[in-house]
């Protein structure tokens, strides 16, 4: 799967030779950004969850998106969604056990 970081890197080269590319190649590289653009819309939240996570990044000292990623996470993990991740000895925790 390609990152987006990937994704924009494979977008600036063609940028820089793109007499060189086909134009179906060319088509394909604007159909996935026109995509990506498209799904890079927020999550619309109901008001009284909104202004929570608000608060409680604020309290945590964590940006938003930071905040919602951890928040995913532990709900998937908890769910058995996905593996617990297993901390290794010597990594940083926020102290709690």
């Amino acid at each position: 799967m390609t990152t987006r970081i990937d994704f924009a890197e494979e977008l600036e080269s063609a940028s820089d030779r793109i007499a060189d590319i086909s134009r179906p190649d060319l088509q394909i590289m604007l159909r996935r950004a026109a995509l990506r653009l498209r799904n890079t819309e927020g999550i619309v939240l109901e008001p009284d969850v909104d202004e929570a996570i608000d608060a409680l990044a604020a309290d945590l000292k964590m940006n938003r998106k930071d905040l919602l990623r951890v928040i995913i996470r532990e709900w998937l993990e908890k769910g058995a969604y996905l593996p617990v991740r297993m901390l290794e000895e010597g990594d940083e925790t926020d102290g709690s056990a």
